[in-house]
C-alpha cells in the first residue's frame, strides 16, 4: 500500500493554477493585473481614499517557456498602505484575507489572487513581487521581496530595507513573469481599463501599456463609496454539511444563540416556528458541540420546513445612475446611451442589485452585422472569460431585441454597432470556479438581468425610431426630387393645356408635394423638440453645457415592447449627442426649396415643348 501524504494549500494551487486564472500566458498578465487593481480599490474604498493608480505593463525580455515574454507589471496606489508585518501574509500566504466569509460587496474575498501572481512570477522568473509599502504612521517605506514557501503556505521576506519614498502613503507592487500581452478584445488590457473605468467613477487612473503613450483617465465623481454593513447568510441558502460546519465555528454557543447570531431573520418567534415545523424543543438551548449528527438533521429539515423572511436589501453596494451615466462619457464621445439602475431584489435567499447601461459610440468601430460588445461586471469586476457559460449572457441572448429594434440571429446576441455592460453587485455571488470569471446562472437572477435590460431597451427602442423617421423624410424628398419633373412633363404633354391650365396644374402639384413633405417635416420637428427637452433635462441634471435652448415638457408615453416590463418600476436615463437640430431642419426646408424649383423649372419647359408640339401638330393637319 502506498503511503498517504497531505500537501498544502500553496502546494496545491501551485499545481492547480488553472483554477486561479493563471490557466495561459496570456491570462497569468490579466489576472495579475485585475487582482493587484482590485486590491487597491478595496484598501483605498476602506479608508475612505480616492484612489488614484498608476499601471504600467512592459515587455522586459524574452520568457523561459516557450512562445512567452518576460512582462513586468506595476500597479502603484495611494491607498492606506500595509504594515511591513502583513506583507509576507498579503502577497505570499493563501486564503490570508481580511474579507473572506463577510458578507460584503467586496471584490476580493478569498485571499487567493495575489498570492497566485506572486506564485506564478516566482515559478515563472524564479523572483515573487517587490513590494514597496508605506503607512500614515511610518517615517519611512519598506521595500521588500514576498515569495511563496510551497510547502508550508506561507510568505517568505527578501532584501528588506527602509527607503524613502514620495508618497505618504500607499503600496507599489512589482511582477516579473513569463506572459503574453493582448490589448484589444474580450480579453484585453485596454478592454479590462475601461470596464473599470467604466463601473468606478470616482477612479483617476494612469497607464501605460507595452509601447503606447501614458494614458489619464480623471474621476468624475469625489465621492468615496459607501461599504454598506455586511450580511449574515440566510438559513436556506446552506446546504445540511454546511449548516453543521457553521455551527462548529461557534463552539459552546447553544443552538438559539448560534442561530440568531449565525443567520439573518432568525428570532425568537422564528424559532418558535422551528419547534412546530418539527425541532425537537430540549434543543433549543442545548450547546452546539453536544448535538449529534442526528438532531442536525432534524434541526435543519424543520428550518427548511419553517417560511421565513427574505435577508435584507442594505448590504448591495450600487454604482448609480447619476454616477454611471457620467463615467461612460469618459469612454468615448457618446452618440446614445441608457442606463437603468434596478431596485434590489432576492434572488435565491440573496440580496441582489443589477445596473445596465447601452451605449453607442461616435468614435468607435462597429459594424452593423457584427454581434454587439458585452461587458459583464461582478462586484464591480470585469469577466473577460468564459463568456459563453455565463449567466449574464444567457440573459441577454434571451431578451427578444427585435422588439427594440435589433436585428438578432437565434438565441444569440443582438447584432449593432453598440456597447452593453451589465453589472451584478450582490454579497453572495455565486461564481462557477475559484478565478471568478463566469456567474452561475439560477432562474431569478436570469429574470432579473432580463428585466433591466428590457427597460434599458425601451430606451434604446426610441432613439432607433427617431433614427428610422429621419431616413423616412431623406427618401421622400429623393422621390420627389426624382419623380416630380417626370410626372408634370408627361401630365402637360398629355393635356396639352394653354399658359393658364399648365400654371394651375404646376401650383396644384406645388401645393401636394410641399404639404407631403411639410408633413413629414413637422414629424421631425416634433420628434426633434421632445428630444431638446430630454438633452435638457439630462444636462441640467449631471452639469453638462448645451447650446440648444429648452423646448416644452415631453410628454410623450411609449408602449411597453415586452409584456413583462408593464410590471417593472426602475428609472431610466437617455441622453443622445446627435448632429445639431436646427442643422438638420434648415437643410430639410432648403432640399424642399430646391425640389420646389426643380420641379417648377422643370414643368415649365415640360409645358412649353408640349405646347410647340401640340402647335405644330395643328399646322399640319390645316396644310
Amino acid at each position: 500500500m502506498s503511503k498517504i501524504t497531505k500537501s498544502s494549500t500553496a502546494e496545491y494551487f501551485a499545481k492547480n493554477l488553472q483554477q486561479v486564472g493563471f490557466s495561459s500566458p496570456l491570462k497569468a498578465v490579466l489576472t495579475t493585473l485585475k487582482e493587484a487593481i482590485d486590491n487597491s480599490l478595496d484598501a483605498c474604498e476602506q479608508a475612505g481614499i480616492l484612489p488614484d493608480i498608476k499601471v504600467e505593463i512592459a515587455k522586459v525580455g524574452s520568457g523561459s517557456t516557450k512562445n512567452t515574454d518576460l512582462i513586468k507589471i506595476v500597479v502603484e496606489d495611494n491607498g492606506p498602505g500595509i504594515d511591513a508585518d502583513d506583507l509576507a501574509k498579503v502577497f505570499g500566504e493563501y486564503l490570508a484575507s481580511s474579507k473572506f466569509g463577510r458578507g460584503q460587496c467586496s471584490r476580493g474575498q478569498q485571499g487567493i489572487g495575489i498570492s497566485a501572481a506572486t506564485t506564478w512570477a516566482q515559478m515563472t522568473n524564479a523572483r515573487g513581487a517587490v513590494v514597496i509599502s508605506k503607512t500614515k504612521n511610518m517615517r519611512k517605506a519598506v521595500s521588500a521581496q514576498v515569495d511563496v514557501d510551497i510547502k508550508s503556505n506561507t510568505g517568505i521576506i527578501k532584501n528588506k530595507e527602509s527607503i524613502d519614498w514620495v508618497k505618504p502613503n500607499g503600496v507599489r507592487v512589482e511582477f516579473v513573469m513569463d506572459g503574453r500581452v493582448q490589448l484589444n478584445g474580450d480579453g484585453g488590457l485596454v478592454t479590462y481599463v475601461e470596464g473599470t473605468v467604466l463601473v468606478n467613477p470616482h477612479l483617476t487612473i494612469e497607464y501605460k501599456l507595452l509601447d503606447n503613450d501614458w494614458q489619464k483617465v480623471e474621476r468624475v465623481s469625489n465621492e468615496v463609496p459607501e461599504l454598506p454593513p455586511a450580511t449574515l447568510p440566510h438559513p436556506h441558502t446552506f446546504k445540511l454539511g454546511e449548516f453543521i460546519t457553521h455551527a462548529t465555528l461557534f463552539g459552546k454557543t447553544s443552538l438559539s444563540k448560534f442561530l440568531k447570531t449565525g443567520f439573518s431573520r432568525i428570532s425568537d418567534p422564528t424559532i418558535n416556528d422551528f419547534v412546530k415545523n418539527g425541532l425537537p424543543k430540549s434543543l433549543v438551548e442545548k450547546p452546539v458541540t453536544s448535538i449529534s449528527e442526528e438532531n442536525f438533521k432534524s434541526i435543519f429539515t424543520a428550518i427548511q420546513n419553517t417560511e421565513l423572511m427574505a435577508p435584507s436589501t442594505k448590504s448591495v453596494l450600487t454604482v448609480g445612475e447619476d454616477a454611471l451615466s457620467k463615467s461612460i462619457q469618459r469612454l468615448g464621445q457618446v452618440d446614445f446611451f441608457s442606463v437603468v439602475t434596478r431596485k434590489p431584489r432576492i434572488c435565491d435567499f440573496k440580496p441582489v442589485v443589477v445596473e445596465v447601461a447601452l451605449a453607442r459610440f461616435i468614435d468607435r468601430g462597429g459594424e452593423s452585422d457584427s454581434p454587439v460588445q458585452l461587458l459583464r461586471f461582478a462586484n464591480r469586476v470585469p469577466l473577460q472569460f468564459d463568456k459563453s457559460g455565463c449567466a449574464i449572457t444567457g440573459a441577454i441572448e434571451s431578451v427578444n431585441w427585435k422588439s427594440y429594434g435589433l436585428n438578432q440571429p437565434k438565441d444569440s446576441l443582438p447584432l449593432g454597432p453598440y456597447v452593453f455592460a451589465i453589472s451584478v453587485v450582490s454579497p453572495f455571488i455565486k461564481f462557477k470556479n475559484a478565478s471568478k470569471e463566469t456567474i452561475d446562472a439560477s432562474d431569478e437572477l436570469v429574470d432579473e438581468i432580463r428585466k433591466a435590460a428590457q427597460q434599458a431597451g425601451q430606451k434604446l427602442s426610441r432613439h432607433i425610431r427617431k433614427e428610422f423617421k429621419e431616413a423616412d423624410l431623406e427618401r421622400k424628398l429623393a422621390h420627389i426630387e426624382q419623380f416630380g419633373p417626370i410626372l408634370v412633363e408627361k401630365l402637360a404633354l398629355l393635356s396639352g393645356a394653354n399658359d393658364a391650365r399648365r400654371k394651375k396644374a404646376e401650383d396644384g402639384l406645388r401645393k401636394i408635394l410641399g404639404r407631403d413633405s411639410q408633413e413629414a417635416i413637422s414629424q421631425l420637428e416634433d420628434a426633434e423638440t421632445k428630444l431638446n427637452k430630454q438633452k435638457q433635462k439630462e444636462a441640467k441634471k449631471f452639469g453638462f453645457d448645451l447650446d440648444e435652448t429648452s423646448s416644452e415638457e415631453d410628454s410623450e408615453s411609449y408602449r411597453d415592447m415586452d409584456s413583462d416590463d408593464s410590471a417593472e418600476k426602475g428609472t431610466t436615463k437617455a441622453t443622445t449627442a446627435m448632429s445639431t437640430e436646427k442643422d438638420t431642419q434648415k437643410t430639410t426646408e432648403k432640399t424642399t426649396e430646391k425640389t420646389t424649383e426643380k420641379t417648377t423649372e422643370k414643368a415649365v419647359a415640360s409645358t412649353q415643348k408640349s405646347t410647340t408640339i401640340a402647335t405644330t401638330q395643328k399646322s399640319t393637319q390645316k396644310k
